[in-house]
């Protein structure tokens, strides 16, 4: 598997996402921007605004190559000067307070001394927490995981609660999912095996989110909960900006800016002392926000 086939596989991957969110969403299209990276390589953004279910949202392609910065050499302690990285990411930010915020990104990384490794992860971040939503969601990337290694679930459900933690409010981001990084044939499985379960977890995308956003798109809410869900995107932004390593990485290689905060929301508040009241449908929501949960059991 040459990495010009892997990248024509996401591309396609890219596509193939995009019809699926349009179809279910009803209204809105996709607008994509091709761009080109001065270092080498580019992609392709697309995104998608002001529809029935998704207020905005972005998938991102791109295949960028060319001499490896310093500090990242360093950081992740490889020999190799040239590198090459391709992928598919995105976020969906939805209208409706009930309908959740969900990101997923696959990607591959090598350098020119032969190293390589995939990357990638599914979670969903609920503005109110379903526990039988969260349930479905981590038992359909259980399934996925167990037909390559059973190790894969548990290993990276546990990785996605480290990761998608906001460490300076001490509560998860949302109900987590999966997140993987570094997998090469360490693993035991060769480079096609890993690619087909890094595919088959992006191909999960579409039909997985598109059930929950048919279920639950036309729920009523009120001015309230809609200003719940404002200051629950402010959450999404500090991780993003303060401790998201994708975004840092894509910023010190000289990535596209606009494509790489593409995952900003369209509208956030931030409250001083936001109030939370007793019992309140709110402070159940922050209760669950914890690690370690087994939303399966």
């Amino acid at each position: 598997m040459h990495k010009e086939e892997i990248a024509e596989k996401f591309k396609q991957l890219q596509d193939r996402i995009t019809k699926a969110i349009e179809t279910t969403d009803g209204k809105a299209s996709f607008i994509e921007d091709l761009w080109e990276r001065d270092g080498g390589g580019g992609g392709r953004s697309r995104v998608i605004k002001e529809g029935n279910t998704i207020e905005k949202g972005g998938v991102n392609f791109s295949a960028v190559h060319g001499p490896l910065p310093e500090k990242i050499k360093t950081k992740l302690n490889v020999k190799g000067d040239e590198f090459f990285a391709t992928g598919v990411s995105l976020i969906m930010h939805p209208e409706n307070p009930y309908v959740p915020i969900v990101h997923m990104n696959v990607r591959y990384f090598e350098l020119n001394d032969g190293t390589y490794w995939f990357g990638g992860g599914i979670d969903l971040t609920p503005i109110y927490i379903d526990k039988k939503e969260a349930a479905n969601f981590h038992q359909a990337l259980k399934t996925i995981c167990g037909k390559y290694n059973p190790d894969f679930y548990p290993k990276f459900k546990t990785w996605a609660d480290d990761y998608f933690f906001l460490s300076h409010r001490d509560e998860t981001r949302g109900v987590g999912g999966i997140f993987f990084d570094h997998l090469n044939d360490s693993t035991g499985l060769s480079k096609d095996d890993l690619f087909a379960f890094v595919i088959e977890i992006g191909q999960l995308f579409a039909p997985l989110y598109a059930a929950i956003m048919k279920n639950k798109a036309d729920y009523s809410y009120t001015e309230q909960e809609k200003d719940w869900q404002l200051h629950r995107r402010g959450r999404y932004v500090e991780f993003n900006l303060l401790q998201d390593k994708g975004t840092r990485f894509g910023i010190d290689t000289n990535g596209r800016t606009e494509s790489i905060l593409v995952s900003m929301p369209p509208e956030v508040k931030w409250t001083y002392q936001y109030e939370i009241k007793s019992n309140s449908k709110e402070e159940q929501t922050l209760n669950l926000l914890k690690k370690d949960i087994d939303w399966i059991a």
